[in-house]
């Protein structure tokens, strides 16, 4: 297990990653430490075996947002320099939060309940697929501090809602329910139990053939690029030759035919 600061727990079981906000007590808002905490977990989580993870936060809520007053206080909210620092690729660290997740070769499930406001939300938006709680809440919630979303949301929201969606939930900062969220197509399914939803769906993913699951993650990402369908059909044909008919391909085979788990090496 690996800890930053008190923000972030990364702890890796049957090569599934099980990354946790454990800033419970503010709710998982986040700050300085809990900003170097997330994106040193991404980094941790590329660089094991895992084959999918599973992201969520302790106590009350997922995450209610940016803390605010933590970063006025360091004077961040006046001193805009920072904003425009390329520091994970493409990204800032700010929005590196959400798009470190996104940019894994592996499956990201977000298990969400209580707030997921602003950062939690752009946070959430980096992962595959989102399990909300039923009472659960999220908002693009930066308007109500007189700004944008600016955390990768922009990247993001685009491939998930409608333009009129987008503008409502960026201009008013709104909270929205979860069943709401969910038709919007913000949230991926409701359940009870969202975080044992999330590692069930990651246990079930864990179990494919890693390679394929790395390829499929690589061609909705490509599909979904604004390449041309003559691109994508090409893309396809070369993602399954590198497949079919290999070693963990013929084992996924011979498991179903034998009624096993399959054994990948």
């Amino acid at each position: 297990m690996a800890e930053d600061n008190a923000r972030v727990s990364v702890e890796i079981r049957d090569h599934v990653a099980h990354v946790t906000l454990t800033r419970a007590d503010k709710m998982n808002a986040v700050d300085k430490d809990m900003l170097a905490a997330v994106i040193a977990a991404a980094h941790e989580v590329a660089a094991s075996d895992a084959r999918a993870v599973v992201l969520s936060g302790a106590g009350k809520s997922f995450c209610a947002g940016l803390d605010v007053m933590s970063f006025a206080a360091m004077g961040q909210m006046k001193d805009s320099a920072w904003i425009m620092d390329r520091t994970e690729g493409e990204a800032n660290d700010f929005q590196a939060v959400a798009m470190l997740w996104r940019a894994l070769e592996i499956p990201v499930i977000a298990a969400l309940h209580g707030a997921t406001f602003g950062a939690g939300l752009q946070i959430a938006l980096g992962a595959d697929i989102r399990i909300a709680a039923p009472e659960a809440k999220l908002a693009v919630m930066e308007m109500k501090w007189g700004l944008i979303p600016d955390m990768g949301g922009m990247a993001l929201l685009p491939q998930l809602v409608r333009s009129d969606v987008l503008r409502l939930l960026t201009y008013t900062a709104t909270p929205v329910e979860a069943t709401q969220a969910e038709r919007w197509g913000l949230v991926t399914e409701i359940a009870e139990d969202p975080l044992a939803r999330a590692q069930a769906l990651a246990t079930e993913i864990a179990g494919k053939g890693p390679n394929a699951i790395r390829a499929g993650k690589r061609l909705v990402a490509y599909a979904e690029s604004g390449a041309s369908s003559a691109e994508v059909l090409l893309r396809e044909s070369e993602e399954q030759a590198a497949l079919i008919g290999k070693p963990e391909q013929m084992e996924v085979v011979m498991a179903n035919m034998q009624k096993r788990a399959p054994v990948f090496k």
